[in-house]
């Protein structure tokens, strides 16, 4: 990883004309980067559309990571634009930037997004509800429906997952990560009335996965889409067998005749191909046939039931279990100026089912006495997770999102957070500063 120093830096940028057409080539970029821990490469790009090329083309918006319109591949791997470092890469790297792939390039680095959110309303995505009420919804945080659907509902739509996922260039029907990923927050949801029609629009597309988890790794919000769609084939594996038991009782309903009287007392006599007279005991009795029909039907749901969830609980059960709190080095405790707020960043890797995935997380500390006697905040807003920065000037703690605003001691000064910044566990270590994360 680079330092903050000065650097010159080599960017080379996917160029596309659509009046000139072809497959388009690289052009290459000098820059000079003061502080490169401190330049994204949406700054990057910004800045050579100002001073060297004003054709470039690429979107953007919030800055923030949190509108998710400046997707793109960097270096190889799918990220926003304002969420990526220079120094995230080393220091002689060249950095390449290039469109998402499967979508159609409009010009240089913007991409028609219209593919993608067509497969995001075949997918139903938004909420119908089942029953209507009057009374606002109360959804407790530890319901077994919210922790099971945990950070999916934090999709931003950059289209990340689908780009580096291999089987939407195989699959011209399928769905992708992120529309799948919307579906099952909705298929999980009991308040929802659209289960059956939404499950019918997935249920192809879910089985396309190869579980390849590359969604998982480069989605920005850490959202696992692999998990996601593990959960609805979980679900999707009884719809097979309930459409049968369906489709058969509606035909034996269609078929039903009445039954021919027969009189008390009368013999059933059934006559064979040989002729044989009184041989009622060798036909099948039609009670008999049903029980064996659905004793086999039921003995084969049973058994893709139990085979399939020991395979998705091969690679789902391990991501809803409960978390372990890690212990993350966040430097020492000399280097915290007192008085002053610090941003650390804090590297550590969290176990998703059986993928491993590498995190940095900001988090702020002050150190308010000379004793080292610190708080340490996580570094999200309580109103909708965006992130916050530490103002000087202001001596406050600013979200640019939707004009947050937190005190030293973190109580909200103003804006729609709802509470003040959550405080995270530390401990001090041989003077190393140790902070909890959840993984």
């Amino acid at each position: 990883m680079s330092t903050g120093q000065e650097n010159r830096r080599k960017v080379e940028i996917y160029r596309y004309d659509p009046t000139e057409g072809g497959g388009g080539h690289f052009d290459t970029f000098d820059l000079q980067i003061k502080d490169e821990s401190n330049t994204t490469i949406l700054d990057v790009l910004i800045r050579i559309q100002k001073e060297q090329d004003t054709t470039l083309a690429f979107r953007y918006a919030c800055r923030v990571n949190m509108c998710g319109s400046c997707g793109m591949v960097i270096n190889g791997r799918e990220g926003l634009a304002c969420k990526t470092n220079v120094s995230d890469f080393a220091s002689n790297e060249r950095i390449t930037i290039r469109p998402l792939n499967h979508f159609p390039v409009i010009k240089d680095l913007v991409v028609d997004m219209d593919p993608f959110f067509k497969n995001y309303e075949e997918c139903l995505p938004f909420f119908e509800p089942k029953e209507i009420v009057e009374e606002p919804a109360i959804i407790r945080p530890d319901s077994p429906e919210r922790q099971a659907i945990g950070l999916a509902t934090e999709c931003i739509a950059c289209g990340c997952c689908v780009s580096s996922c291999t089987m939407a260039n195989y699959h011209e029907g399928y769905a992708g990560p992120a529309p799948l990923n919307r579906a099952f927050t909705l298929l999980k949801d009991s308040r929802d009335g659209l289960f059956a029609e939404r499950m019918d629009r997935v249920l192809q597309s879910c089985y396309n996965c190869r579980t390849e988890f590359n969604c998982t790794e480069v989605c920005p919000k850490e959202i696992s889409s692999t998990r996601a769609i593990k959960f609805i084939q979980r679900m999707a594996i009884k719809e097979p067998f309930r459409k049968i038991e369906a489709e058969k009782a509606a035909t034996e309903i269609e078929d039903a005749e009445p039954a021919p009287a027969i009189g008390r007392g009368e013999p059933v006599i059934s006559m064979s191909n040989n002729g044989c007279e009184g041989c009622a005991h060798n036909q099948p009795d039609p009670g008999r046939r049903d029980f064996l029909t659905k004793m086999t039907l039921g003995i084969g749901a049973a058994t893709a039931l139990m085979v399939g969830g020991v395979m998705a609980s091969a690679f789902v059960g391990p991501s809803l279990r409960k978390k372990e709190t890690l212990w993350i080095p966040a430097g020492k405790m000399d280097d915290l100026q007192v008085g002053k707020v610090t941003t650390l960043n804090l590297n550590y890797t969290e176990k998703i089912g059986i993928y491993k995935q590498d995190n940095v997380k900001p988090v702020m500390v002050w150190c308010q006495s000379s004793d080292k006697n610190i708080v340490v905040y996580d570094s999200r807003c309580t109103h909708l997770g965006c992130a916050v920065r530490w103002d000087k000037t202001q001596n406050s703690f600013l979200c640019a999102c939707h004009g947050g605003k937190f005190a030293l001691d973190g109580s909200v000064i103003a804006g729609p957070p709802p509470r003040p910044l959550d405080h995270m566990d530390y401990k001090i270590d041989n003077g190393n500063l140790l902070i909890a994360m959840v993984s």
